[in-house]
């Protein structure tokens, strides 16, 4: 299903604009143009929450759109992806305005479709918690956003909250700073164990406090770090369950 998120896709190719759309459709609202001018255009009637621009355009290029929307009160807010070359990727330094990734042309479909739903997933997360009513407290389910996501959204945001998952009896609690989490508890697991644990939960809800805090430092490896292992074991341990399959 979807997120709230809308996203305008900018890109002369039209294979390119394409498959994206296709990918991304199930993520987001998707709208797209062909060049810079029409993409502002778009812009400034429905504002959008991501832009997803090539960046070498015929016309305005990518940098002259995202400099433009950047300059006006109502897109100003806008997360921006550039889709570039190797050579162009040395300009990001020189640009003006901050963007939030730049992906290197040519891509592989999934791995950019990847790096973009972390962003969408980090938008997502912040316009729930800005149209949740309780000020810093929301509450959601794991079938809008799961764990992994959540998660990897709080990073990139670098909040500092609580993180509570919930599924039947079971409750973990965790806690970020600056994106990173300091202390996880789930049962009798405390640290990185306990975050391995919640990994796996595929059902349940969730709750963030933007003013949770906790002294505890029970982890040891950073966000990235922690969801890269969990992933390991996840894969280490579907693999010895097909194993097991195998040898009977």
């Amino acid at each position: 299903m979807p997120t709230n998120v809308k996203v305008l896709l900018v890109d002369d190719n039209p294979m390119v604009l394409g498959m994206l759309r296709q990918a991304l459709s199930p993520l987001a609202t998707v709208s797209t143009a062909t060049d810079g001018a029409d993409a502002l255009l778009k812009a400034v009637d429905d504002p959008p929450d991501l832009l997803i621009s090539d960046y070498q355009m015929p016309g305005m290029d990518g940098r002259q759109l995202v400099e433009k929307l950047k300059s006006r009160p109502a897109t100003a807010s806008t997360s921006v992806i550039l889709l570039a070359s190797k050579s162009d990727i040395a300009d990001k330094l020189s640009m003006q305005e901050p963007v939030d990734d730049m992906l290197e042309k040519p891509f592989f479909l999934k791995e950019a479709t990847t790096r973009i739903k972390r962003v969408i997933d980090k938008i997502a997360l912040e316009k729930m918690a800005r149209e949740a009513p309780g000020g810093s407290v929301f509450r959601g389910s794991l079938a809008q956003m799961n764990v992994i996501d959540l998660v990897q959204s709080l990073e990139m945001g670098r909040k500092s909250c609580s993180l509570i998952i919930t599924h039947e009896n079971d409750r973990c609690e965790m806690f970020f700073v600056e994106g990173q989490i300091r202390h996880a508890a789930y049962g009798d697991l405390m640290g990185d164990a306990a975050v391995y644990k919640v990994l796996v939960l595929t059902g349940g809800n969730f709750q963030i406090d933007f003013e949770g805090r906790s002294k505890e430092k029970s982890t040891t490896l950073s966000t990235q770090g922690l969801l890269m292992e969990g992933l390991r074991l996840l894969d280490e341990a579907h693999k010895g369950a097909e194993d097991n399959v195998l040898g009977n």
